[in-house]
């Protein structure tokens, strides 16, 4: 029964440890909701078979490729592979340079998880003093 408790206290630190970093993170736009939507979406276009692996693709930004290149071994350390750094398009000649890092890993994911993980890069944008985690785009594994 203690066993149960301490796990119980474990997974609560845990939570509410992770709750109060999110708190404090810029631009978490990407929201529960939405990730229902989009997976019902994909369920209902039956395209692909959510249970098998895809290919889920994850953005981050800065003005500052070097800030990139530097996280890329962090990534490589966890599987990612890393596709490419490229500078955005600007709407404005004006416009401060933006680039974009890209990495890929095949996942299998569901709302919830990938609610997680997209929680999980926020927070590493953040630690790493990047501009922005931006999001993910998932397509069919390549065969």
């Amino acid at each position: 029964m203690l066993k149960f408790i301490i796990v119980l206290f474990l997974l609560s630190f845990n939570l509410s440890a992770q709750e109060k970093v999110m708190d404090n993170i810029p631009n978490k736009n990407i929201t529960i909701e939405q990730l229902d939507e989009m997976f019902n979406n994909i369920s209902e276009q039956g395209q692909w078979d959510l249970s098998q692996p895809l290919l889920w693709g994850y953005f981050f930004t800065d003005n500052d490729p070097n800030k990139l290149e530097l996280v890329i071994p962090k990534f490589q350390a966890m599987d990612y592979k890393v596709v490419d750094i490229f500078l955005a398009e600007k709407e404005e000649e004006n416009e401060p340079d933006l680039f974009y890092l890209h990495i890929e890993k095949p996942e299998i994911h569901d709302s919830k998880s990938l609610d997680k993980r997209n929680d999980t890069f926020y927070i590493f944008a953040h630690q790493n003093g990047l501009d922005s985690y931006d999001g993910m785009d998932v397509g069919p594994v390549a065969q």
